[in-house]
């Protein structure tokens, strides 16, 4: 069995070949240490500087300068369609879940919770088993998981969002 280091990853489109690849679902693409196994049965030590979203498509970069292609692996969704599509994303974004957004249809994680709610907006919604490529973040790279909606105030402080109220 191969045993290789990576400390690097080349974002897709930016190498020619690889020598191996590692299929890994959404969560598992979210990492900064682990050790994982290659499709080929090797292992990969993965030691990067920092917490990294890795994309279908990316490549870990050996120590040898080898590439080991990064592959969404299929793992259960929800399929959910609606002729106001638009109208449903910003339900689903509002909830801060990540989506993969395609022009007849969007796919999320499976979630009770999310396909009770959308199928009561007027989605349909069906249960699938597909490789998982959600959007990244607004601001360039990344996820959703993460984005903090909590505030620290002081005692006296108020805080409003985004609401006027007449008197």
């Amino acid at each position: 069995m191969t045993q290789m280091i990576t400390q690097k990853i080349r974002p897709a489109g930016s190498w020619d070949k690889a020598i191996d690849t590692c299929v890994m679902s959404y969560d598992e693409r979210f990492l900064r240490r682990k050790v994982i196994q290659t499709k080929e049965g090797g292992t990969l030590l993965v030691d990067l500087a920092k917490v990294t979203s890795l994309d279908h498509g990316d490549g870990f970069e050996t120590t040898e300068g080898k590439i080991i292609e990064i592959r969404a692996a299929e793992e259960p969704l929800l399929a959910v369609t609606a002729p106001d599509l638009s109208r449903i994303a910003w339900h689903i974004g509002n909830r801060h879940t990540p989506c993969q957004i395609e022009k007849d249809r969007l796919l999320i994680q499976r979630d009770h919770v999310m396909a009770d709610m959308l199928a009561r907006i007027g989605a349909q919604v069906t249960e699938v088993v597909e490789p998982f490529t959600p959007e990244g973040g607004a601001y360039g790279h990344g996820r959703t998981h993460g984005h903090d909606h909590s505030h620290a105030h002081g005692p006296a402080e108020t805080h409003v969002h985004g609401h006027t109220h007449g008197h």
